[in-house]
């Protein structure tokens, strides 16, 4: 794709899964990647997997739910590499969405936590990224949103709030800095069969799951990651404020 090599690109959750596997596109397509993520051995494993296919890549420990950890992680994108073009913004607190039951039985800390990580997390990241972003003309943010924004659950309210939420933080960027070089979209998976959902997910779940798609597979890591490669490159430029489904066709809108 056109316009990311040699550019910097921050992926805040990439130790596993589509944060991973985005953070290997984009350093496939020559961007210098700094690897984010609470689990810094799984960051430094990710990393390393770069390095070892030729592309440059670093990792960094933070925490998603800390305003100072998140605002030293783009600091040091910016030390490292001289500057920020792109930031792809990952993480969540997959723990806490196990226990997202529904809003009369939820423990009011899980809703709390959902928050604090899929959505104030989202936020600082941005509000830290914007102004680094600015300083080199503009830049592409890409969030990673979920069908679940829209399909209305009977579980995961927390979760799929947090979702919505997200999408109308990146409309929020796109209209506030659009006009000063800044890209915000969302990607909204579907089901995408990571190592952790193939390794605790019965069959005949992935059976009937899939059944709700208009495609004959289930969804991979590379398929985000190959929009949000697009996304964050010139070849996506006049996409600003989108929130674009990734899911085989489950929902249609």
């Amino acid at each position: 794709m056109e316009g990311l090599k040699e550019k910097v690109v921050l992926v805040a959750g990439a130790a596993t899964g589509l944060g991973a596997a985005s953070a290997r596109r984009l350093a496939d397509e020559g961007a210098r990647v700094v690897v984010g993520d609470l689990d810094l051995d799984g960051a430094r494993r990710t990393a390393t997997a770069i390095g070892d296919a030729g592309g440059q890549a670093v990792a960094v420990g933070f925490d998603m739910a800390d305003e100072a950890s998140v605002a030293e992680l783009v600091r040091t994108a910016v030390r490292t590499y001289g500057g920020l073009d792109a930031v792809h913004i990952n993480a969540g607190d997959m723990r806490a969405v196990s226990q997202d039951t529904d809003v009369v039985d939820m423990d009011l800390a899980v809703w709390d936590r959902t928050f604090a990580v899929n959505l104030r997390g989202h936020m600082l990241v941005t509000r830290n990224a914007v102004p680094e972003l600015l300083t080199r003309g503009g830049g592409a943010i890409v969030y990673t949103s979920s069908i679940a924004a829209f399909t209305g659950e009977a579980a995961r309210p927390a979760y799929s709030s947090t979702k919505a939420g997200i999408n109308a933080l990146a409309r929020h960027v796109a209209s506030r800095w659009g006009r000063e070089g800044i890209r915000a979209n969302a990607v909204a998976p579907g089901l995408i069969l990571t190592q952790a959902i193939q390794e605790g997910a019965a069959p005949d779940l992935l059976e009937a799951l899939l059944a709700r798609t208009r495609s004959t597979r289930h969804g991979r890591a590379d398929d985000v990651a190959g929009m949000v490669a697009y996304l964050m490159s010139d070849e996506g430029a006049w996409i600003n404020g989108q929130v674009i489904n990734v899911d085989g066709g489950t929902v249609m809108r």
